[in-house]
C-alpha cells in the first residue's frame, strides 16, 4: 500500500466573480521512504499541492489518501488530528513560537500527542536536538539563534513525533550555502536512518541534488516525473 495517493486532484480559489485554478488534476502516488522534490516556476502549484497534500487545505475536486485513508472529505477536526499524528512540517520561516527555547519548541510538538512520562519526553527531546546538532543550545530563543540553528529546531520539532511524512517548503531559502547543506544532509540521515518520507518544495539546485524523485509542476499540473536511478 502506497502512503500517499493523490487521484485528479484540482484546487480553484475564487476571486470575486473570477475562478482561478491552482492544481489543475493532479495525479501522484508516493511509496513510504521516498525522498522527492517538487520543482517548477513561480505559480507552477507547488505550495498549493503541499497544502493538500499536508491536510491544510482541501481539494476543489479529486481524491486524497494517506495511509489508504481518505482524507480529502475529513472535517476540520478530523484534517487536524491528521496533521498531528502523521504529519510534519518545515517552513521556510522557521514558524517557532519566540517565547519557547529551543527545548520547548519542540517539546510543545510531542506534547500534543504524547501523553508518556516526563522522563521519556525529555530523553526523547534532548536526543533529537542532539542529533540536529543542537547539544547546549536547548535553552536559547529563536531571537539568540542563528537561521540554521532556527532551521534545525523546526526540523527537530517536525521529527520528534516520528511523523510517516515530512513536508518542507523552501526549507533552505533563507540559509547560507553552508547551513542550507548541513540542514539537507540532516534530513537524509533521517530519511536514511528512519524511513521518513520527505517531499520538499524547493528551487535549490543544492537540495535537489539529494532527491531521488523529481516532480515538475507546470501550470497546475505535473509534466514530468523522473527518478534517479
Amino acid at each position: 500500500m502506497s502512503l500517499l495517493e493523490l487521484k485528479g486532484v484540482k484546487k480553484i480559489y475564487q476571486q470575486g466573480k473570477i475562478e482561478v485554478p491552482a492544481l489543475r488534476g493532479v495525479d501522484l502516488i508516493v511509496e513510504q521512504g521516498e525522498f522527492s522534490t517538487i520543482f517548477g516556476p513561480s505559480g507552477s502549484g507547488e505550495t498549493t499541492l503541499l497544502n493538500m497534500i499536508g491536510c491544510l487545505d482541501t481539494p476543489t475536486e479529486g481524491e486524497i489518501r494517506l495511509n489508504g485513508n481518505k482524507v480529502s472529505d475529513l472535517s476540520r477536526k478530523a484534517l487536524a488530528m491528521t496533521r498531528r499524528f502523521n504529519i510534519g512540517f518545515v517552513f521556510q520561516s522557521y514558524n517557532l513560537i519566540p517565547v519557547l527555547t529551543a527545548y520547548e519548541n519542540v517539546e510543545f510538538a510531542i506534547r500534543l500527542i504524547d501523553h508518556t512520562s516526563e522522563l521519556k519526553i525529555k530523553e526523547r527531546v534532548l536526543q533529537i536536538l542532539e542529533e540536529v546538532g543542537l547539544k547546549g543550545l536547548e535553552n536559547r530563543r529563536p531571537n539568540e539563534l542563528s537561521g540554521g540553528e532556527s532551521q534545525r529546531v523546526a526540523i527537530a520539532r517536525a521529527l520528534v513525533k516520528e511523523p510517516k511524512l515530512v513536508l518542507a517548503d523552501e526549507p533552505t531559502a533563507n540559509l547560507d550555502s553552508k547551513n542550507a547543506t548541513d540542514v539537507v544532509k540532516i534530513m537524509v540521515k533521517m530519511n536514511k536512518e528512519l524511513g521518513t518520507t520527505f517531499i520538499f518544495s524547493t528551487h535549490d539546485p543544492m537540495v535537489m541534488e539529494y532527491a531521488h524523485r523529481y516532480i515538475n509542476l507546470k501550470d497546475g499540473m505535473i509534466s514530468a516525473d523522473e527518478r534517479r536511478g
